[in-house]
C-alpha cells in the first residue's frame, strides 16, 4: 500500500537557503518513512536538518490525533563469566 507524504513545504515548513533543498526533502520524507539515520550520507547538515524536521512533524501530527507514544524500553542482557575475586 502506497502512502501520499506531504513535502515539507505543504505542511509550511520553510526551507532555509543555505540548506540543500534536494537533501532536505530526502530527509523529511526519510523521517516520514520512520527509518533511522544509517548511512553517511543521512550525516550531511542538510539531511539531518529535514530529518528532525519531519521527526518533529510527526510528532506534532500524533499530539493532535492523541495518539500516545511511550518511550523504548530497553531490555539489557548481562552474561558473567564464573570467576574468582582474590
Amino acid at each position: 500500500m502506497k502512502h501520499a507524504y506531504p513535502k515539507p513545504e505543504d505542511v509550511g515548513i520553510k526551507i532555509p537557503f543555505y540548506l540543500n533543498k534536494d537533501s532536505f526533502r530526502k530527509g523529511f520524507i526519510h523521517a516520514l518513512h520512520g527509518s533511522q539515520l544509517t548511512r553517511c550520507e543521512h550525516l550531511k547538515l542538510s539531511f539531518r536538518e529535514g530529518y528532525r524536521a519531519g521527526k518533529l512533524f510527526l510528532s506534532e501530527v500524533r499530539k493532535q490525533s492523541n495518539i500516545i507514544v511511550f518511550p523504548f524500553k530497553a531490555r539489557i542482557q548481562v552474561r558473567v563469566n564464573k570467576q574468582e575475586i582474590a
